[in-house]
């Protein structure tokens, strides 16, 4: 009878995985003749065993490494992010030294203790079957290869590590501030990723991460008091109960002080779990039968535990808003899990904390589940350019709390726009293209990435037109998911709906810290003279309304444009970005004139947008 519970069940996992597996295969281009694509594969076996007591675990790895390159490597890297955790580490000296510190970091890595540090030791490591040589520099592992792993040529890692989880400062931990046992991100050695610009190896100081398509195989060994969720599927439920096992089948508990879980992940670039002997487990399906999972602490107070309850249905509403706007979810789970230090993404779940109001537990939810496509399936270099993670993801997000909780908002940016205007007034701003780790203030960090990005999309809709906007968004995401997409492909994307040339929009405002600053300088009769004061050109909206009463709308592209959005405003003659006025006749005396009148375009100064006669 338990032969055939688990072979039942064991199909029907294997079914979800072969099915996310031909969607994946509708969208990975590993080498392509026509435009020359290619990205690396990995697919991780891993078998750990934690001690609960000590916060420690040992490990095995293999790893199946493809080379899809058309370059032979002879290093290859591995990110040992727990070492960031250590006094003396980059990221300790970076928080200490920064303007503003993250409230979370500040000077606690300084202040850890032996028994609380967090590390990842590699032990052994063999290219196919040979030791090769390695070096641990910091939170990156350094490995020389015996042999080059040519273009083309797939490889076998096999490693053995120990590692010991951190107290939670960031992200990953132990016992954090709401006594989840363990948060574990970044807890595994991850090959770096290789792509058309090189390795990238930057020094773990807490920000973003990039990482290699692939496959994952994890086995836990944990204390079996513990509820473990996280990414992929389990493929023993029987075995661990907790919430996951067919309540209509047999549950065959094996003897002894732990349980094995067993997790299979398809085609993600991450594996994330989280473990507390404490977790409420819930799970609903959606109408598009999508399993959504929820674990949270059953200690926590009435209120917070009514939250999450409340939170479920709503979070089946975002994942089928984001799959509706933006592109079909391809998994068929997603886990929410109370753990962490703020909310965190991950691939098919997140961490959340989880005492918080309703508003702000399904806000963090909705943000970090929009990751999952920005991100998560659109798999930009978030180091590189967290603009597009980031700020997307809020735009996303934004607009889908705005329609779930029909909060009626005209702008559901407006928060953006607000945190934007105030970093430019204080003069603390950096462009766009800045690497993650390189901004001197995290609020310089925190608003180029969130705002500015989010303005970009929001502000593309003035550009281009909402609709543009809206089917790029589908075409974007058709065409670049389970890749890693570059700014340039967003602005691609962009000008095939729209016709528009948008080489200048990407230019100011993700490469430079130009500002947008239009006014109204006259008007004299019918004739109305506008004016450039920003260094950032744009096209322009214009409001008229006539001494008669009577009110008329007009468009100006932008030279550089070659083209005009879907308007119904009478449509005048482009401008060109370097004629600091433009002078126009309108066929009725003018009372007065408004520009940006949808608060669409990042004006600066919008007290000059307005003049009446």
């Amino acid at each position: 009878m338990r032969k055939l519970v688990l072979l039942v069940l064991s199909i029907a996992v294997l079914t979800s995985c072969a099915q996310t597996k031909e969607v994946y295969k509708k969208f990975i281009v590993k080498k392509s003749s026509n435009n020359g694509y290619w990205q690396q594969q990995v697919n991780y076996t891993m078998d750990i065993d934690v001690d609960v007591n000590k916060y420690q675990y040992k490990g095995k790895q293999e790893l199946v490494y493809t080379n899809n390159s058309p370059d032979d490597l002879d290093k290859v890297f591995y990110h040992l992010y727990f070492n960031a955790f250590q006094p003396g580490s980059q990221m300790d000296v970076r928080s200490l030294n920064i303007k503003d510190p993250d409230r979370r970091v500040r000077d606690r890595i300084s202040k850890l203790k032996p028994d609380e540090i967090g590390y990842i030791k590699v032990k052994s490591l063999t290219q196919n079957g040979e030791a090769v040589n390695f070096e641990t520099v910091g939170t990156i592992l350094e490995v020389t290869l015996n042999k080059p792993i040519k273009a083309g040529e797939s490889v076998t890692f096999s490693m053995n590590f120990d590692a010991q989880v951190p107290v939670q400062i960031r992200r990953s931990g132990r016992n954090n501030a709401e006594g989840v046992a363990l948060s574990m991100a970044q807890w595994y050695p991850k090959m770096a990723e290789y792509d058309f610009e090189g390795w990238h190896t930057p020094p773990y100081i807490a920000r973003e991460f990039h990482g290699v398509w692939g496959d994952f195989d994890v086995t836990i060994h944990i204390d079996k008091n513990y509820v473990v969720g996280g990414t992929g599927y389990v493929q023993n439920p029987q075995e661990v109960g907790h919430g996951y096992e067919d309540k209509s089948k047999e549950l065959t508990l094996p003897e002894g002080d732990k349980l094995t879980w067993h997790f299979k992940a398809p085609n993600v670039h991450d594996f994330m779990w989280a473990a507390d002997p404490e977790y409420n487990h819930d799970k609903i399906t959606t109408k598009d039968n999508i399993d959504l999972h929820f674990f949270y602490k059953k200690t926590m107070e009435d209120k917070y535990l009514k939250n999450w309850k409340n939170l479920q249905p709503k979070t089946a509403e975002l994942i089928e808003y984001f799959s509706e706007n933006v592109g079909q979810y391809p998994y068929k789970q997603y886990s929410v899990i109370q753990g962490g230090d703020g909310g965190m993404e991950y691939a098919m779940s997140t961490l959340i904390t989880g005492q918080r109001s309703f508003g702000s537990l399904f806000g963090v939810t909705a943000h970090e589940m929009a990751h999952t496509w920005f991100q998560f399936l659109l798999a930009t270099n978030e180091s590189l350019h967290p603009w597009m993670d980031e700020g997307f993801t809020t735009y996303i997000s934004n607009k889908a709390e705005n329609k779930i909780l029909e909060e009626g908002r005209e702008n559901p940016h407006s928060g953006s726009y607000r945190g934007y205007y105030s970093i430019v007034s204080r003069g603390y701003e950096e462009t766009l293209s800045t690497h993650s780790d390189r901004y001197n203030t995290n609020w310089a960090y925190g608003t180029a990435s969130y705002s500015k990005g989010a303005i970009f999309l929001s502000q593309l809709e003035y550009v281009i037109g909402k609709e543009n906007v809206a089917k790029g968004l589908k075409k974007y995401f058709n065409d670049f998911s389970f890749k890693h997409p570059t700014p340039n492909d967003i602005k691609r994307t962009m000008e095939k709906i729209s016709g528009i040339h948008l080489d200048w929009y990407l230019n100011e405002w993700t490469q430079t810290t130009h500002t947008i600053d239009y006014g109204v300088k006259s008007i004299d009769g019918k004739s109305i003279t506008l004016e450039r004061i920003g260094q950032m050109p744009m096209p322009i909206d214009v409001d008229v309304e006539y001494t008669d009463g009577t009110k008329e709308s007009f468009n100006i592209a932008l030279e550089m444009m070659r083209g005009n959005k879907p308007t119904t405003a009478t449509i005048l003659k482009d401008w060109g970005w370097a004629y600091p006025t433009y002078t126009f006749t309108t066929p009725k005396e003018v009372k007065s004139v408004q520009l940006n009148t949808s608060g669409l375009m990042a004006d600066v100064k919008p007290d000059n947008n307005k003049l009446s006669k």
